[in-house]
This record gives structure tokens, C-alpha cells and sequence, in this order.
């Protein structure tokens, strides 16, 4: 049976992962790869090529770079002339045309990270793990114009642990997604899986995260504020404002009993961590990062910080 040829298109790491699969698997040719711009990086703001480049460089593809597919028509004749016969579209970044998506003979697939249509968007990991979901996922789905709203392939679930950071749910989900184009695209191209209809009336829209949101609001509960730093871990991060300084928020834990103190009062200063009040339970803080300062566990932070309990945090 010949292979199938895949145009790939991709960008940052979790799309390395899917671009491996690929190039492993002997069902399938990668024709060719599209990715970003390189881009500054580095405290020199060297340009660097997005990590799908490097990887597609490596196994010596040809790789397309545009600013804007869309505006780029010298490119996109280009990619026909590869004879993909599928796009694979995993993190790519940029808004695809319809007459693109058209261009292949199986349209484009796109792996996405959650189990649509929950989390449709830009940030469904972080999104998943910041709303306190306990289950979430990677979904195959045939693309459309309009956003994350095409027909399932396929889905892969995985169960979000109360301790999960968003870096360790995007591993996992990276491996999933691979596995979904080694087993459900092969189906569908082969014509053995039929895609679903994604269910309009459970649509949620992950929206990209605002550096505004990053400032914690100890009015919240604690849960809720624990489910913001582990899913912001990945961008933008989480902070508060102690003695007038920002202070990054790393490892967190949520605990229910209740408190009098106003949400945002320091209830209790222990060897390892620091117990704040917020507007339901208390968070114990065990992993902070000052201003100018590297990530730290809360035992050191407190050699050079005199805290008691009533002092104010988040002011």
C-alpha cells in the first residue's frame, strides 16, 4: 500500500512530538513542512527558528516560513507542487483559508488539545487545568474555516491529577496527539473511520491568556487560584504583590477549612510554607519567586523575609 504524503504544518514543541510520529511511521511521507518566522529569543533576541523547523531541517524537508500563508500565494502553489495529499495542522499559528483547506485531496486534520467541543481556542491546556476539570484530552478533527469546529476523527483522555501543572498535561498531550495520527488519520485517509459532528451545544471557548490575568485575586477561592498557577505555569505565570513587590507564585496548595481573616491575610508562616486566606479556604504557598530572583522553595524565601501572621499579601 503506498504512503501517505502529509504536508505538515506546526511550530512549537507539542507539534515536534506529532512531526516525529510522522517520519517514523513508514504509512506515511512528509512532503513538506510550514512553521512561523524564526523569531527573536534569548536575551540577545537572536532570531531562532520555532522548534518544528530545526526537527524538519534535521531530516532534510522542505520547510516554508511565511509571515502570512494566506497572503503568501507564491507559497501556497508551492505546497501543491508537493502533492500532499493531507495537511496535518498541530499548533501551527496562523488562520487557515478555506481555499487552502480545500487544496488537499483529504482536506487538513489538526490535532487540538482538549476534548472538543469543550476548550475550543488558543489556550485549552491551561484553560482545562485553571477551571479545575478533572478530565481533558486531545481530539483529531477535520478543519474548517470556522475556529476548532470541525467533524471528531478521534480523541484521547486523559485524567488531570490535583497537583498537574500545565507543562505536564501539554507532555502527555503531546504523545496522545502523536498516536492519534498514527492510528485515527490512518483510518480516515483510508476511508475505515467516519468524522462526528462536534456537539454545538457543549461549545467553551479557551480565549487567549491576558498578561492581566496573571495578578492573583486573593478574593477568589483557593482552589481557584491554585488552578490559575498550575495552568498559567506555561505562560504567563501567576504573582501577587508582597511589601511592594511583585512575587511570582509557583507550587501551591488549596486546602478547604475555613478563616476569618480577610481573603489575602497571612493566617500562618510555617518552616515551608506561608498559609494566606482568600475568599473560600487557604492557599499554602510553598514555591515562590521574588523580583530579579530565581524560583525558590518558601523555606529560603523566608531567611530574608520577616513575616507574621495578619501581614498583608496582594497590596
Amino acid at each position: 500500500m503506498s504512503k501517505v504524503r502529509v504536508c505538515f504544518l506546526g511550530t512549537p514543541e507539542f507539534a515536534v512530538t506529532s512531526l516525529k510520529a510522522l517520519l517514523e511511521d513508514d504509512h506515511f511521507e512528509v512532503v513538506g513542512v510550514v512553521t512561523q518566522p524564526d523569531r527573536p529569543a534569548g536575551r540577545k533576541l537572536q532570531l531562532t527558528p520555532s522548534p518544528v523547523k530545526v526537527l524538519a531541517l534535521e531530516h532534510h524537508l522542505k520547510v516554508l516560513t511565511p509571515e502570512s500563508l494566506k497572503n503568501s500565494p507564491e507559497m501556497n502553489e508551492e505546497i501543491k507542487s508537493w502533492g500532499a495529499e493531507v495537511g496535518v495542522v498541530v499548533a501551527f499559528g496562523q488562520i487557515l483559508t478555506q481555499a487552502f483547506l480545500d487544496s488537499f485531496p483529504f482536506g487538513c486534520v489538526n490535532v487540538h488539545g482538549s476534548i472538543l467541543p469543550r476548550w475550543r481556542g488558543a489556550a485549552p491546556i491551561q484553560r482545562a487545568i485553571e477551571a479545575g476539570d478533572a478530565e481533558t484530552g486531545v481530539t483529531l478533527q477535520k478543519m474548517v474555516k470556522k475556529l476548532d469546529a470541525g467533524d471528531i476523527i478521534g480523541i484521547r483522555k486523559v485524567t488531570i491529577h490535583p497537583e498537574m501543572t500545565a507543562m505536564e498535561l501539554h507532555d502527555q498531550l503531546a504523545v496522545l496527539g502523536a498516536d492519534l495520527l498514527r492510528v485515527e488519520l490512518m483510518d480516515y485517509v483510508r476511508g475505515n473511520l467516519a468524522p462526528i459532528p462536534q456537539d454545538e451545544s457543549q461549545v467553551t471557548v479557551a480565549r487567549k491568556i491576558d498578561k492581566l490575568e496573571s495578578e492573583v485575586d486573593w478574593n477568589a477561592s483557593a482552589k481557584a487560584i491554585d488552578g490559575k498557577i498550575r495552568g498559567f505555569v506555561y505562560g504567563p505565570g501567576t504573582y501577587t504583590i508582597l511589601q511592594g513587590k511583585k512575587l511570582k507564585l509557583h507550587k501551591a496548595t488549596p486546602v478547604s477549612e475555613p478563616t476569618k481573616a480577610a481573603p489575602g491575610t497571612i493566617v500562618a508562616v510555617n518552616p515551608d510554607h506561608i498559609s494566606v486566606a482568600t475568599g473560600e479556604g487557604i492557599l499554602k504557598l510553598y514555591e515562590v519567586q521574588p523580583e530579579s530572583r530565581n524560583r525558590m522553595k518558601v523555606a529560603d524565601f523566608l531567611k530574608g523575609h520577616d513575616l507574621k501572621p495578619g501581614d498583608k499579601i496582594g497590596v
